[in-house]
């Protein structure tokens, strides 16, 4: 039999030198270096203020590189980033054998506030000079990921109002049952009393919270959205994987070595609102022939108009643009596989409903009869529907709630009360140009369809990368700004990677 060499195990006592373990070209070295060498941390060492007297703080250089490190290493969570500090021989180096607790780790991420962005600046700028950046193509693309926020306490204002008068009248109940409890010989007394003061002190906060936020909160197109108790400035937002509580995160990736020029958070699912503001954040970052390129989910007219007015050369692909391409075609068994939100499966037809046709509509009267033959009052005679001039009629309320057609005539006959149509008059011309038209030209050309190619291989490798490599499944704190840091921390961390990949050590 074969004798082999004794493997050690176990505890042992080493002597090492940490200048040693740096090795050039890793991302530890890279990080090391950036934050000795490159980053100017004058604002957060302008916190501290322990000058006259105090403990002595951790040094903030010391505390960037532990986080960055951790995230580099799929580590989000601030107890594993202590326990690395004191077990792991990389963290011991990294850190110069400093043991932050995870309470100082915690609140340094979240008190990072406007210093991050300037962090992340410095980066770029080191990223640029060692020519990492070409500003030829600019990616857009984001991932939808939850919060420190509960989705069970989402809701409307006037639903918390509800919850609180609930609320308010179980106290009267509990505090009625606890006089009557303690004229028994054997009450649970203190029980009672520790539920009681819990509901009461759940109340004060609900109310507190309605008198702070005295409005519902309006989504992009001005419309009540949902808003939370635990972070109002997330979102509740519908995912392949279900419905979450959180943020979106969007990147703006340069195609050359996939550097992340822009990084930012927003407490909103719908994506088609976002292409301004984000290219906007990338204006003193673009040349006049930078391209920028986005998926389906930045498609919109105002998104598209905004560019067209800022004179942004953009490929902006639209829900439709696959099927116009013939090299997705026979590309639909995708569908065949289940999805957490909508189910694919082919469904059974819905029973038809009367359409605009089966109303008979006088131009030269302008009058209206329902397939039932009652008259219709007109509502809308000079109205827009995206470019085309419409007319439109309504049902009266004594006519439609007694109708015996409802069944065929309304999509939810329990809800809805009246019906209404709208006859087309024709496209109203316009010295605007077409934008949504144009950029369907645009990305059915050869330079659009190579554009698109580009695009997935710029920015998907990036949010692999974050997502899965740096296990990034959730971001662990509330409000935007902090998300926002916590986010830009990420991107940095990526930033310093490719960096360090790129050679500048030998």
């Amino acid at each position: 039999m074969a004798r082999l060499k004794t493997v050690k195990q176990g505890l042992m006592m080493l002597v090492v030198d940490f200048d040693k373990q740096l090795e050039p070209g890793s991302f530890e070295h890279a990080l090391c270096h950036m934050v000795a060498q490159g980053l100017d941390l004058t604002g957060l060492l302008a916190r501290i203020c322990n000058d006259d007297g105090g403990a002595p703080a951790y040094d903030p250089a010391v505390l960037i590189k532990i986080v960055l490190l951790a995230y580099s290493r799929g580590i989000i969570s601030s107890r594993k980033m202590e326990a690395a500090c004191r077990d792991n021989v990389m963290f011991m180096v990294v850190s110069g054998e400093s043991q932050p607790d995870h309470s100082t780790l915690a609140a340094f991420v979240s008190k990072l506030g406007d210093e991050v962005a300037k962090l992340f600046a410095q980066v770029l700028v080191l990223c640029d000079r060692q020519g990492l950046i070409g500003r030829e193509m600019f990616a857009i693309d984001g991932v939808k990921l939850p919060s420190n926020a509960s989705k069970a306490r989402s809701g409307t204002r006037s639903d918390f109002q509800r919850q609180l008068a609930k609320m308010e009248k179980q106290a009267l109940r509990m505090i009625e049952a606890q006089r009557e409890a303690d004229a028994q010989p054997h009450s649970e007394e203190q029980r009672h009393s520790r539920k009681l003061e819990r509901l009461q002190r759940e109340t004060e906060q609900l109310r507190q919270w309605l008198n702070d936020n005295p409005t519902d909160r309006l989504g992009t197109q001005g419309k009540p959205i949902l808003s939370n108790l635990t972070d109002n400035e997330s979102a509740k937002m519908a995912t392949d994987k279900g419905v979450i509580q959180g943020y979106t995160g969007v990147a703006t990736v340069d195609d050359k070595h996939q550097i992340i020029m822009d990084a930012q958070a927003f407490g909103t699912g719908s994506e088609n609102a976002l292409l301004a503001p984000v290219v906007d954040a990338t204006k003193d970052l673009r040349t006049p022939d930078t391209v920028i390129t986005a998926d389906a989910g930045y498609h919109s007219k105002a998104g598209l108009e905004h560019l067209a007015k800022q004179g942004v050369n953009a490929f902006i692909a639209d829900n439709n643009y696959r099927k116009r391409d013939e090299r997705y075609d026979g590309q639909d068994h995708y569908k065949d596989k289940g999805d957490a939100l909508h189910d694919k499966s082919e469904q059974p037809d819905k029973p038809k409903l009367f359409g605009p046709s089966d109303f008979h509509f006088d131009k030269d009267t302008n009058t209206c009869i329902c397939p039932a033959g009652k008259r219709m009052y007109g509502n809308g005679s000079n109205c827009m529907i995206k470019d085309y001039a419409v007319i439109k009629f309504q049902g009266a309320k004594q006519d439609c709630l007694a109708c015996q057609w409802r069944a065929k005539c309304l999509r939810t006959p329990d809800k809805t009360k009246t019906r209404q149509v709208a006859f087309v008059q024709g496209k109203v011309a316009t010295t605007q140009p077409n934008v949504l038209q144009q950029m369907r030209q645009r990305i059915d050309s050869d330079q659009g369809k190579h554009m698109i190619t580009r695009r997935f291989a710029t920015v998907e490798p990036v949010f692999g990368n974050l997502r899965y490599n740096k296990r990034l499944s959730r971001f662990t704190l509330r409000g935007k700004a902090k998300v926002d840091g916590q986010f830009k921390l990420y991107a940095m961390m990526h930033n310093i990677e490719k960096f360090a990949g790129s050679g500048y050590a030998y």
